[in-house]
């Protein structure tokens, strides 16, 4: 219980459909092209909301991480299980 209070007491309220232009913030939609032309999209959430089968990621994640203050058309190495992999900011969007 007194872990659950903290957590409550630290949290913040975010609005995802607030505009905060095209640089990559909590909350964004992030959609990522890697070398071979392929398209991802990701939504970067709290820990507590992660959910990879909708696309949703920490962003404390390895990939969120490499992402948060990057704009449209920046370029970013991630460090994953498989390697080093490359992608480049396409879109960045917030709302629902």
């Amino acid at each position: 219980m007194r872990f659950l209070g903290k957590r409550i007491d630290a949290a913040q309220v975010v609005d995802p459909a607030e505009r905060r232009g095209s640089k990559v913030f909590f909350g964004a939609v992030v959609v990522l092209e890697d070398d071979d032309g392929n398209e991802q999209e990701w939504q970067l959430v709290g820990e507590d909301e992660i959910d990879a089968a909708h696309r949703r990621i920490s962003w404390r994640s390895p990939i969120g991480a490499a992402l948060l203050g990057k704009k449209e058309g920046d370029g970013v190495r991630v460090q994953t299980p498989s390697g080093a992999r490359a992608f480049t900011i396409v879109e960045v969007r917030y709302g629902p």
